[in-house]
């Protein structure tokens, strides 16, 4: 069986450094290959491409690095002096310019430094495999398949991977296995068709979009507003998405796909010369207007006195002008009925929606099979490549098949086959325990997950909750270990999920071996429900608030001290009270991209569900003897004081929010899978621990911690009332009232941790923050 262990990309420009950075993070040493610059001064490094991509990789953003650690696994070089070191490669990935001549030049290059049995990939997004291996040896088209990276690579899901004729099934296997488990990748196997599965139709759908737009009198606005949330796509929209992408690359791939595709192509009918969309590019190019990267596009940030602004590109005039809101009865239509009350509303918006969504669909139906055998397929293509919340199928459901029958009849369109054989009936079909999905033939076939890569709602079909209330449930997910599900608004925390917690604690006598602590959300929670002790406050409820903090309290600590292992599945922002359940756990299985942190002072309060107590805990139990005895609480304090937030779980490790022991899982898809078998390796020698003591280090060292915040604040770095917030954190840090000499309890840090709380909770500035929060709806 094929592995991979060090890989090469050649190729350093946004896509190729963008694939090596990925796979650094991956923890894999990684090869970055280019050419030596034409005319290169003599006193520049011959590599100064690869060099400089590197370099740039530890500024950018969107960061393509999960710690600015992970640059170590990269080495950089050139073709000339260097190619050698493709030879102890196990994957040669090239991502260089979408040219045949350019690549095919190059793949004779990788052919006399490979090992062999070593795999070559292109990174194309429109090249079919079956012109990139065109006169390859018969050995390099064996070794040989398409990798289709999404940009970018970090953040994108989405691999297509597309094989050779002549590709052997273990090259495609070991790039399945490495792509999706060490770099989280959804892999796609995608046909050898123009464009694969996600860039067929997501370029029509742009370019469908823009043209409605231009057709029915819209704003880019509104064009984004309703070609956005009310489709279940991205909030950039459809112009926001080209100004992202790069306006100068889209004609190049307008022209390539329509160049490869035939005339009869559906395709084709939006790729029109004389469109509004060619000549609206065709303008803003020569203004260079090209998008985010050139400094405007179809928007653009500006200056109002000393006030940064955005503003949008008027479609009539050329002229740029103020933004608009984006008034429309069918956005109003569709906020209250859906995607279906939207494409039937017949105002311009609604014309807008249905003219794009009946293109998109009429063509996405058509390509089945030529781009893919079933539906399901291109759905997860064009969710985890585009963002969008639903596929183009799932889409269908969301508006009736015999709908866009009619409406394709209307326009006296050729009807897809896979439209006259779903015979009016839904493409995906939900039972009690399954899901099925309309194929090729008209029958439904079920969708099985796989037993390591599986979502909440899988296991959930057809069962009852163990336990259930407004903002949390419990969920048996097999082999004796439960899981609690959050699904309050951004998995916020009130009294509700505080209760189930309770409840989840004491699941042994029902024959429980672990608990797993997940969903399927993008957040794992955002921490305490805001609004409502925001409300407290400003109603003066002290007693119920202070109820509510020690609820908390009582919570958390049932979970460290359930009979049974607690494992947290993490995932996106992990924050607060959020971050204080993962810290109670047993161990954590985060997600790679896990945004994670005590943040509480950024509203005026301190961590009061055992959040000090958790981390002083660790870095106690980490402190050197050189350090002192106050480290921990200095420690501690600069980390809870900044509100310091990982860029992800690498960093989360780094700042001690995750252990050592602590999984990371770089596939969201098996998350929950790794999470339930971290927990079932804890269950059979599992050990309740034992609470513990802390000697902390008392007043001392509290007005130590104080100063540095007084330094911060006379230096502008902080605020008057960050040095209130951080008196009562270092009273909490450093034990009260206490000395060296004397033990604390957890439940002594825990009443520190209520008193700071309840204190802060009393001042105007608290308030004050939280509504200020609230408000700007962060």
């Amino acid at each position: 069986m094929k592995e991979i262990r060090k890989v090469a990309v050649v190729g350093s420009g946004v896509m190729g450094s963008g694939i090596a950075a990925q796979i650094a993070n991956a923890g894999v040493p990684v090869v970055l290959l280019d050419i030596v610059p034409a005319n290169a001064p003599d006193t520049e490094s011959r590599s100064t491409l690869s060099e400089q991509a590197k370099a740039r990789m530890v500024k950018a953003r969107p960061a393509p690095l999960m710690h600015p650690d992970v640059t170590s696994n990269i080495v950089t070089g050139n073709l000339e002096d260097d190619a050698g070191l493709l030879a102890d490669c196990d994957w040669i990935c090239e991502a260089v310019v979408e040219n045949v001549d350019i690549k095919q030049a190059l793949y004779k290059t990788i052919e006399n430094h490979r090992k062999p049995g070593s795999i070559v990939t292109s990174n194309t997004s429109t090249i079919p495999v079956s012109r990139l291996t065109d006169g390859l040896t018969a050995q390099l088209r064996r070794d040989f398949a398409v990798t289709h990276f999404f940009n970018p690579p970090r953040y994108m899901r989405l691999l297509e991977l597309v094989a050779a004729q002549d590709t052997c099934l273990d090259v495609i296997d070991c790039l399945n296995r490495f792509c999706d488990r060490s770099l989280g990748k959804e892999v796609v196997a995608c046909k050898d068709t123009p464009g694969f599965i996600a860039n067929r139709i997501g370029v029509f759908w742009m370019a469908a979009a823009v043209n409605a737009a231009f057709k029915f009198g819209l704003t880019v606005e509104q064009a984004d507003a309703v070609a956005g949330k009310p489709m279940g796509v991205p909030a950039t929209g459809v112009f926001g998405l080209l100004d992202l992408t790069g306006i100068d690359l889209f004609p190049p791939v307008l022209q390539t796909l329509s160049g490869m595709l035939p005339e009869t192509d559906l395709f084709q009918t939006v790729c029109d010369p004389k469109s509004a969309l060619n000549e609206c590019i065709v303008a803003m190019l020569g203004k260079g207007l090209i998008g985010r990267k050139g400094g405007g596009g179809f928007y653009r940030a500006a200056r109002d006195g000393d006030r940064r602004v955005t503003e949008a590109l008027d479609l009539d005039s050329g002229a740029y002008r103020p933004l608009q809101t984006p008034a429309l009865d069918s956005l109003t239509a569709a906020a209250g009925g859906g995607l279906k009350a939207l494409v039937d509303h017949p105002d311009k918006g609604g014309r807008f929606a249905r003219e794009t969504l009946v293109g998109m669909l009429t063509y996405a139906t058509a390509l089945i099979p030529e781009i893919a055998d079933d539906p399901q397929t291109i759905d997860i293509a064009m969710k985890t490549g585009y963002g969008w919340k639903w596929g183009p199928f799932e889409l269908l459901d969301l508006v009736d098949v015999n709908w866009l029958r009619d409406q394709i009849a209307a326009r006296s369109l050729p009807m897809p086959p896979f439209i006259e054989r779903a015979g009016g009936g839904p493409v995906y079909r939900y039972g009690a325990r399954y899901v099925e999905t309309l194929d090729l033939y008209g029958a439904y076939k079920k969708i099985t997950p796989p037993q390591d890569a599986w979502t909440l709602a899988d296991r959930k079909r057809g069962q009852r909750p163990l336990a259930h209330n407004p903002s949390a449930s419990i969920w048996d997910i097999g082999d004796a270990v439960a899981c609690l599900e959050l699904h309050s608004k951004m998995n916020t925390i009130d009294d509700h999920v505080l209760e189930m917690m309770c409840i989840a604690s004491e699941l042994k006598g029902r024959g429980l071996r672990a608990l797993v602590i997940g969903s399927d959300a993008p957040n794992f929670s955002v921490g305490v429900n805001l609004t409502y002790v925001s409300g407290l406050i400003e109603g003066g409820s002290w007693n119920i608030l202070e109820r509510f903090v020690r609820h908390g309290q009582t919570a958390m600590t049932s979970l460290k001290m359930a009979p049974f292992p607690v494992v947290s599945a993490i995932a996106g922002h992990v924050l607060g009270g959020g971050c204080e359940i993962a810290l109670h756990s047993d161990a954590i299985q985060a997600h790679a991209e896990t945004y994670m942190g005590l943040v509480e002072t950024k509203v005026g309060i301190i961590p009061a569900w055992g959040g000090c107590k958790e981390l002083l805990l660790r870095a106690n139990a980490e402190r050197s003897g050189i350090k002192g005895p106050t480290q921990p609480s200095k420690t501690v304090f600069e980390k809870i004081a900044s509100a310091a937030t990982s860029t992800s779980a690498l960093d989360a490790r780094k700042l001690g929010f995750l252990r050592a022991s602590d999984g990371i899982s770089m596939n969201r898809s098996r998350l929950l899978a790794d999470a339930k078998s971290k927990a079932l390796g804890l269950a059979d020698d599992y050990q309740v621990p034992e609470l513990q003591e802390l000697n902390l280090p008392g007043p001392t060292c509290a007005i130590a911690l104080k100063m540095t915040i007084e330094a911060a604040s006379s230096s502008g770095a902080a605020a008057a009332h960050d040095i209130v917030v951080g008196t009562a954190l270092s009273r909490v840090l450093t034990g009260g009232d206490t000395d060296m000499m004397r033990p604390l309890k957890e439940s002594d840090v825990l009443d520190l941790e209520c008193q700071g709380f309840m204190q802060l909770a009393r001042t105007d500035k608290t308030l004050e923050r939280m509504k200020h929060l609230l408000s700007d709806r962060k």
